[in-house]
């Protein structure tokens, strides 16, 4: 199966076109709380430019409808993705595919995990690392507690990914998908070009191991 692949945290078209440009299946646009929030010109700009088969992504945190509903007013196609306490039913009455961000804490079991990717039936679960906040950069959690999970429903991996891990990733859990942020980014916080394109290879090299 062909890992998909997300980047997010692309805060203007600049970015968005070099993931697009590495092979990005997905990009993401944050309008959460992050040092990444996107400005609404930028999000239009990018909106207005983005190629029709790869998927745009909105990250969104305890959001009310009318926020999701504006952004999609602007790209009717934006996938939504929640990093909240959102419930299974907000969830399922947003409508369209929504990934929902379950973070995986220290110690965690495969059994507490999947009892709490129970709640989101109709999502499509990301794990991520757990944390206060997600200003800095995740170290990656043990992905051996979600790849049963992973074998039963599609899931995505985040959380500390980068060119030089992501392999191991994809051969141990093969997920859905992979998401990666500060991992393919420079020292400023831009998405790095090389970077991106090296995290691309090492995912379709552990496709085809």
């Amino acid at each position: 199966m062909r890992t998909r692949v997300k980047f997010c945290g692309c805060t203007n078209w600049i970015d968005a076109e070099a993931a697009i440009d590495a092979g990005a299946d997905a990009i993401g646009v944050i309008f959460a709380a992050s040092p990444r929030r996107i400005t609404w010109p930028d999000f239009e700009e990018i909106a207005g430019k983005i190629p029709p088969l790869v998927t745009p992504v909105g990250v969104f945190e305890n959001p009310k409808r009318a926020e999701i509903e504006a952004a999609r007013d602007v790209l009717p196609n934006l996938v939504v993705q929640l990093h909240g306490n959102e419930s299974g039913t907000f969830v399922s009455e947003i409508g369209g595919l929504v990934i929902k961000a379950i973070p995986v804490l220290p110690g965690d079991s495969v059994e507490r995990l999947a009892h709490r990717c129970e709640e989101y039936p109709d999502a499509l679960v990301m794990f991520d690392t757990a944390r206060e906040n997600r200003t800095g950069p995740a170290a990656p959690f043990a992905w051996e507690h979600v790849a049963p999970i992973a074998r039963t429903r599609p899931a995505i991996v985040a959380g500390g990914l980068t060119p030089e891990n992501v392999a191991v990733c994809v051969q141990s859990v093969r997920p859905f998908g992979v998401d990666a942020r500060s991992g393919v980014e420079d020292r400023n916080g831009r998405k790095d070009p090389a970077k991106m394109a090296a995290f691309i290879r090492a995912v379709r090299t552990a496709d085809e191991a």
